[in-house]
């Protein structure tokens, strides 16, 4: 019992908020492929693909920094960091974590089924690039986003300019949230030799944050006047930049806790996006 403790903590499934901020973007792509009325197989298949992907993630991610973690105030109590689970267990998890969400996907179509393995890629290399680069807050965007592609592929068969457009926002909104989270850890990471966009952008990471999240949602407002989708999506625009806007006013001191708290407040705006879009198809 102790063990399944241990992976319980692992995959991060006390702290559900990154499964939320890959899940955001996935429902959003796939209430437009689907036009609201999403394949309940397709939705199923993707939902917990998910939960397992994020998990499977996670576990990897330990793996990656498991010399890093133990020096990082916010990690260093981590499972693997902490050696309560061994190098060799965080691997397998990932694994056994990434086939089920392979055999998930061998429900649906040849295109979706060759796209998951970029996705696969993405999800175990991701953790490695802040060693390569300063940006690999751009690789997240790119990982977290793969769904949706992925889920056109499913619903519809094919992958159109509006999905790639859709998720293109979804990397600048990872390149926001993830700077927000990349400067609760600033000081460590300066310390231990690991790069982030938070490290990039230095005296104008709030400006930068506030960039991306701008860009996020012209991109957004694109794909609604391009499917010439209602006020009620706009609306819903319009109330996640207040809530980008409030994360700034979060932020405002570059405090750990505030910044980490913005990062957390990202939530509400995949999902008040996301509301718009379900709220829009049930008026037409």
């Amino acid at each position: 019992m102790h063990s399944l403790r241990e992976y319980y903590y692992l995959v991060r499934l006390d702290r559900p908020i990154g499964i939320l901020l890959l899940l955001w973007p996935t429902l959003w792509g796939l209430w437009v492929a689907a036009e609201g009325k999403p394949d309940p197989l397709v939705m199923f298949v993707f939902v917990a693909g998910v939960v397992l992907m994020r998990s499977a993630g996670c576990a990897v991610n330990d793996f990656a920094d498991r010399h890093v973690d133990p020096h990082v105030e916010r990690t260093q109590n981590r499972p693997l960091a902490a050696g309560r689970i061994t190098e060799k267990e965080a691997l397998a998890v990932f694994i056994v974590l990434s086939l089920l969400a392979f055999v998930l996907v061998l429900l649906m179509n040849r295109l979706t089924i060759i796209m998951s393995f970029a996705g696969a890629l993405l999800a175990f290399s991701y953790p490695f690039m802040k060693r390569f680069t300063h940006m690999p807050q751009v690789y997240l965007g790119v990982a977290f986003g793969w769904g949706i592609p992925m889920v056109f592929a499913a619903q519809t068969g094919s992958v159109p300019p509006v999905a790639w457009a859709m998720f293109m926002a979804n990397v600048f909104w990872a390149v926001a949230y993830d700077t927000a989270y990349a400067m609760v850890d600033r000081e460590d990471d300066l310390r231990i030799g690991v790069r982030s966009t938070a490290i990039l952008f230095g005296r104008y990471d709030r400006l930068m944050i506030g960039i991306n999240h701008a860009l996020c949602l012209l991109l957004l407002a694109w794909v609604g006047f391009y499917l010439q989708l209602g006020a009620v999506y706009f609306i819903s625009l319009a109330v996640a930049a207040g809530i980008a806007g409030y994360e700034q006013w979060l932020m405002r001191h570059r405090e750990r806790g505030a910044c980490f708290k913005a990062f957390l407040n990202n939530h509400y705006f995949g999902m008040v996006i996301f509301a718009g879009l379900v709220v829009h198809y049930l008026q037409n």
